[in-house]
């Protein structure tokens, strides 16, 4: 039986009617849904749990019993957590381990706080680079700097995914 601290910070991935991916909640709001007929199970997580008269599997996945209308979100919001992941926690221009998020084209010499001009990077990096571009330095990027694309990043943001998530999330998109 897992521990109760363990399932605490457990979460489980909710799909719409249609199986669409719509978020993720944790365990105890999963169970919730299943047991007030709002939701079903479609993977089981580890271990049991148990209540007086009944015992239910930990949820991993579960889908809404009633499609639920949700405005598209066609944007990630740009955050500081989510440029990490993005980038994997490594400098964009020496691929050392990321302290820091810096503007490509400074913010004072117009560049926008966008997805396209944000990427993680080292502190020495940045210090060094200060007000000017990677052009002026003989610097190249190692990726070109991108907003994500998905519905994997859409539903969890900054978030890592679980894993046995794969199958109703597309990763590759």
């Amino acid at each position: 039986m897992p521990d109760i601290r363990c399932l605490a910070n457990s979460s489980a991935l909710v799909l719409n009617a249609t199986y669409e991916p719509l978020g993720v909640v944790s365990v105890r709001r999963a169970t919730i849904l299943i047991l007030s007929a709002k939701a079903i199970c479609m993977a089981d997580g580890d271990g049991i749990l148990h209540s007086e008269r009944a015992s239910v599997a930990v949820p991993l996945v579960v889908r809404l019993t009633r499609f639920v209308r949700v405005p598209y979100r066609p944007y990630v919001g740009l955050s500081r957590r989510a440029i990490f992941a993005r980038d994997g926690g490594r400098c964009a221009y020496c691929h050392a381990p990321a302290e820091t998020i810096d503007h490509v084209m400074p913010r004072s010499r117009g560049g926008g706080h966008l997805w396209e001009n944000v990427v993680a990077a080292c502190a020495r990096c940045n210090h060094t680079k200060g007000n000017r571009t990677p052009a002026e330095l003989g610097w190249r990027l190692r990726v070109v700097p991108a907003a994500p694309k998905g519905a994997a990043w859409r539903v969890l943001g900054h978030r890592a995914p679980d894993p046995r998530w794969a199958e109703w999330l597309d990763f590759a998109a």
